[in-house]
């Protein structure tokens, strides 16, 4: 029997926080974003369990998962696959590449150049890979969970604006507080990692899941709230390049993964505003003073939060 979303939400975060502790909101996120089928970009310091966390959530759910460890010297034809030509059957033949999987483990994405970090773009947006004219469908569900150092450190590649508005979320793990690194600490020192971890969850029950997070309500009010903090980016002062329809639609999909992991069936404007932060964050571009002045995306959002003004009880009624 396929658990409801909020039950497979449950089984998931226990299983991940065994290895991953003192970062429940994160989990959930994670998870949300999973539920959503949307991608995840983890974007910190080196140390912090990126990695432990993309990692834990792959070995939570069963199906097909691999890792692509992004390198200078990584090639496009790594990722997606390459035709070979066999010379018995006098026909060339498509061997896939690592990104053929239901979840894919990009560490370090932004340490892959940018000819490399583009073979992505086609198969995150479109579920599907083209190589020699011949597109070849990835398996279902498909969820990239990316990681990333801060682009200040040597040897990284900036991700381009279209690569960042592929991911659904992107996410800052953070360091934990003193209790939560002692047992991170003594957790690893008695050999608890994300290889002791099994699944949870089987693909189909996540199949189930995803359908049915796409079915919770939708009132009209909650969609506006949505699309108008998208609005209000691309005329806020300090942002050159505001949210796209996508970055509506990602909202809108965010909120309705992470309504479902609190156990209901309808969005309510607190998701909205509760993924406002890991959704539009990556899709802004400030202005250059805004830059200068070392404004900060996550101010951005917060003032959009603020000056945009959300339905009402009442009016949702």
């Amino acid at each position: 029997m396929t658990p409801t979303p909020r039950a497979a939400y449950e089984l998931i975060a226990e299983n991940v926080q065994t290895v991953m502790r003192g970062k429940p909101d994160i989990v959930r996120l994670a998870v949300a974003a999973l539920f959503a089928e949307g991608h995840l970009l983890i974007e910190d310091v080196p140390g912090v369990g990126k990695t432990t966390l993309a990692r834990c959530v792959a070995a939570s759910v069963g199906g097909r998962w691999s890792r692509i460890q992004f390198t200078p010297d990584l090639l496009p034809g790594d990722i997606t696959g390459v035709m070979v030509y066999h010379q018995n059957a006098e026909q060339f033949q498509f061997h896939p590449g690592g990104i053929f999987a239901n979840v894919v483990l990009a560490d370090e994405i932004n340490r892959g150049t940018p000819k490399t970090q583009a073979a992505l773009l086609e198969v995150m947006a479109e579920r599907r890979v083209t190589v020699d004219s011949v597109s070849q469908d990835v398996p279902r569900p498909f969820f990239v969970v990316a990681t990333q150092n801060p682009i200040e450190m040597e040897g990284t590649y900036r991700l381009p604006e279209a690569q960042l508005d592929r991911f659904l979320m992107r996410l800052s793990v953070g360091y934990p507080d003193h209790d939560a690194e002692m047992r991170v600490v003594m957790g690893d020192c008695a050999g608890v990692t994300p290889d002791e971890l099994r699944p949870v969850l089987d693909i189909d029950d996540v199949r189930q899941v995803i359908a049915e997070v796409r079915r919770s309500h939708l009132a009209p009010e909650v969609v506006s709230y949505a699309v108008r903090l998208a609005e209000a980016s691309r005329t806020h002062p300090a942002v050159r390049y505001g949210a796209s329809p996508r970055g509506s639609i990602a909202l809108i999909r965010a909120a309705q993964a992470l309504a479902a992991t609190h156990g209901r069936d309808f969005v309510t404007p607190d998701d909205v505003k509760d993924v406002a932060h890991p959704v539009l964050g990556h899709r802004l571009v400030l202005t250059p003073d805004a830059e200068l002045n070392q404004r900060r995306t996550a101010e951005v959002v917060d003032e959009l939060l603020t000056d945009t003004a959300a339905p009402t009880l009442e009016t949702r009624r």
